[in-house]
């Protein structure tokens, strides 16, 4: 009897409709590379599952050294279409030790930035919300899509949204940029996780929150009367993979260990 056989766990592709169960990857923008990435060629059993917000190699390390079977990563690994798999590019030798130790990938990314209770919907749980809506709606569902647009509850100072987004991010500090000509009070907010700048652009709102916008685009917000709080960009993200592991286990309803990397974070540091 062969080892797969022997091994306690569920198959792979059943933990891929897990997965797609919350967040079908039809949900997905269409310039996204989403979806199952690296493939053993046995079929799988899966018993260990290691979530990361980056696939880096302190991470394949980390998958490695855990024995893990898949790794599910936020941000897809392969995305600028590779012409080889050799050691001289951190991707390609990630890649190589995949296949070497049989491990799957799977990337969600901007899928679970659309559906309703993902990436998006976390972060804007910093605050108490009123309504909120996406801000590019689906074609097919308007309650999914990208980036939020949210009315508080009570209005608040900058000051406060600072300090609370700080705690939802577990983050010391974030980067502020203060509007022109306003009373200094927030009633609407414009939130997009990561790279925000092609959702928010011309949005009214009375903040911006993202991990990173351009010089330029942080000058146009505060222009046009918004104050921008910026994380780094996997900072606005990460966060969500602590909720979603309890959300995979509880889907799986198996004996898979679901862990959140301890060696992924952001490349930036705030010394």
């Amino acid at each position: 009897m062969s080892a797969t056989r022997n091994k306690v766990g569920i198959p792979l592709k059943d933990v891929v409709s897990a997965i797609n169960k919350f967040a079908n990857t039809s949900l997905a923008a269409s310039w996204d590379n989403v979806g199952l990435l690296v493939e053993p060629t046995e079929p799988k059993i899966v018993s260990h599952i290691l979530l990361t917000n980056d696939l880096t190699e302190d991470v394949m390390d980390e998958a490695i050294k855990l024995k893990t079977d898949l790794i599910i990563t936020y941000h897809p690994l392969i995305f600028v279409p590779l012409k080889s798999i050799t050691t001289k590019s951190w991707k390609e030798r990630i890649i190589a030790r995949c296949l070497e130790n049989k491990i799957a990938v799977f990337s969600p990314h901007s899928s679970f930035d659309s559906v309703k209770g993902g990436v998006n919907d976390w972060l804007a749980e910093a605050f108490e919300i009123e309504s909120s809506k996406p801000i590019q709606p689906n074609e097919d569902n308007a309650t999914y899509g990208f980036g939020r647009l949210c009315t508080l509850k009570n209005r608040i100072s900058v000051d406060e949204a600072v300090n609370l987004v700080k705690q939802r991010t577990d983050l010391k500090h974030v980067r502020l940029a203060r509007a022109r000509g306003t009373d200094g009070y927030i009633n609407t907010i414009a939130l997009c996780a990561g790279a925000g700048a092609s959702i928010l652009k011309g949005i009214s709102a009375d903040l911006y929150l993202t991990g990173e916008l351009l010089h330029h685009d942080v000058l146009d917000a505060v222009h046009q009367g918004s104050h921008v709080i910026l994380t780094n960009h996997s900072d606005s993200e990460r966060g969500f993979l602590k909720i979603y592991a309890s959300i995979l286990k509880s889907n799986l309803q198996n004996p898979v260990d679901v862990c959140v990397s301890e060696s992924d974070k952001d490349p930036l540091q705030t010394v």
